[in-house]
């Protein structure tokens, strides 16, 4: 496997007793063009992490730090998030249709195949919690 690491610039926003909340500015790749104000596709977004606090470290409030992962954590957090939910409903739509249900049905229900996917991980929020981890460098 791969040491490779994602690290990303942020701002704490929160200190709990055991985790920190991050705020980071997510960015496409049009968003570090030099002609994004020429252009109307620039996409920035904040987002806030919550990870783990080190025991032998001291933050303050709007502190600038870096939270890095691992690259394969971050592929499977993109085939969690995108790739199986794309499989699946690809999966019950060619299944209707083949099965004779007209394309506008089959289309709808492949849409709702994808409620109880993800009401199983947001159960499983707290198992996969933890599988990823967040470290600031």
């Amino acid at each position: 496997m791969s040491n490779e690491t994602i690290s990303h610039e942020g701002i704490i926003t929160e200190i709990g007793d055991d985790e920190l909340k991050i705020k980071i500015l997510s960015k496409s790749a049009c968003a570090a063009c030099h002609a994004k104000s020429a252009c109307t596709m620039s996409d920035m977004t904040e987002k806030i992490l919550t990870v783990p606090k080190p025991q032998n470290r001291d933050f303050q409030l709007m502190q600038r730090v870096n939270v890095s992962m691992k690259v394969s954590q971050g592929n499977k957090a993109a085939i969690l998030g995108y790739l199986l939910p794309f499989a699946l409903m690809m999966a019950v739509l060619f299944t209707l249709i083949g099965c004779g249900l007209g394309e506008g049905l089959s289309a709808l229900c492949s849409l709702a195949a994808l409620i109880p996917y993800y009401i199983i991980l947001y159960l499983r929020r707290d198992k996969l919690k933890k599988q990823f981890d967040y470290e600031i460098e």
